[in-house]
């Protein structure tokens, strides 16, 4: 799977709120009430991570997490990124 143009990557990102990019990753940070439901969408982020075949670096902080995907054997960003960030919004 080729990486994303910069013209496909801002096409996508626009569909995404809350969404972007950084450093040729694409991330969100999602806040919390507590550490508690912080943890448990970490939870609900790796079972749908391992549905899709595709794992994004989880940073953890209290009731904040970031997530960052990007598709390293393409190097860029790619569909999968994109699909899976769409999978996960819902979950928060």
């Amino acid at each position: 799977m080729p990486a994303f143009s910069a013209e496909q990557v801002a096409s996508r990102l626009a569909a995404l709120p809350g969404w972007q990019v950084e450093n040729g990753e694409l991330t969100r940070t999602f806040r919390f009430e507590d550490f508690v439901a912080a943890l448990a969408f970490v939870n609900l982020v790796g079972e749908q991570a391992e549905k899709a075949g595709h794992h994004p670096d989880i940073d953890i902080r209290y009731n904040r997490v970031r997530l960052a995907l990007v598709t390293h054997d393409a190097g860029g960003l790619t569909a999968r990124n994109f699909d899976l960030a769409t999978d996960l919004d819902p979950l928060a």
